[in-house]
């Protein structure tokens, strides 16, 4: 007796923790850069199991991981230079809304947390609260 391919659950699991992630993206994410650099492991580790899927998994599945990428992209912006990405492209986006708790601080505009961007916050990032 063969093990079960442990590609599909994986891949699976990944593409429902993508979903979980674009849509708190769309509605303000709440966590600091660090962390939305953690959070989009799940896109990366789909990216490497992508390949591995059999071809009528991924034919199947295709439409609904394209449609989740173009809602990230919109629900985000690329870093200042990094525009024309292709290869792991969503390592290297914004998302438009940061959301704050009341009252925490912010340095220059940003929540704190993504100071660390070595960039000025673009314009169309919005922080709320």
């Amino acid at each position: 007796m063969t093990a079960p391919d442990p590609v599909l659950p994986r891949a699976h699991a990944h593409l429902t923790h993508w979903h979980g992630l674009v849509r708190e993206v769309e509605e303000g994410y709440g966590w600091c850069a660090p962390e939305l650099l953690h959070d989009l492991f799940c896109r990366t580790e789909l990216a490497a199991l992508w390949r591995l899927l059999p071809e009528e998994v991924r034919t199947a599945r295709q439409a609904e991981l394209d449609a989740l990428d173009e809602r990230f992209r919109a629900a985000t912006i690329p870093f200042p230079g990094h525009e024309e990405l292709t290869g792991r492209w969503w390592t290297w986006r914004v998302p438009r809304i940061l959301h704050v708790e009341p009252g925490v601080p912010r340095h220059r505009g940003r929540p704190m947390g993504w100071e660390m961007l070595p960039f000025p916050k673009p314009d169309e990032v919005d922080v709320v609260e």
